[in-house]
């Protein structure tokens, strides 16, 4: 049973990184659903195709992400397959944006450091 106190306790460290790493998809999903022919685009440019199906497996994901991740539910198996899930996405951006590093350039970089964050998640369960 879920220890709902315990999930949102924000004294523990670990908690707020979670629960940080789950509201971080948001804005993704939002932008995946307002801008989805740029969305659809980026897809297409990483090589993913058919791109709609990969919007849509990634919105998916995305969404049950927020919900384990932000709510404490399955929370090594949520955050393990969302660190997967950012590291896919870091070599998409590293390939549409021909290798840049600095994510405020465009690159990269913020998808590896939240996957990171992720796996920091995971090892604490």
């Amino acid at each position: 049973m879920i220890d709902w106190a315990q999930n949102f306790d924000l004294t523990n460290g670990i908690n707020i990184l979670r629960i940080a790493c789950g509201l971080f998809f948001i804005p993704h999903i939002v932008g995946k659903f307002t801008q989805r022919e740029y969305s659809m685009g980026f897809f297409e440019k990483a090589g993913m195709k058919p791109p709609a199906a990969f919007l849509w497996f990634a919105l998916i994901v995305e969404v049950i992400f927020v919900i384990g991740l932000v709510l404490g539910i399955y929370t090594t198996y949520v955050a393990i397959v969302a660190a997967i899930h950012l590291v896919v996405a870091g070599i998409a951006v590293w390939r549409v944006t021909e290798g840049k590093w600095l994510w405020n350039l465009g690159g990269a970089e913020y998808c590896f450091f939240w996957a990171i964050a992720c796996i920091v998640v995971a090892m604490h369960g």
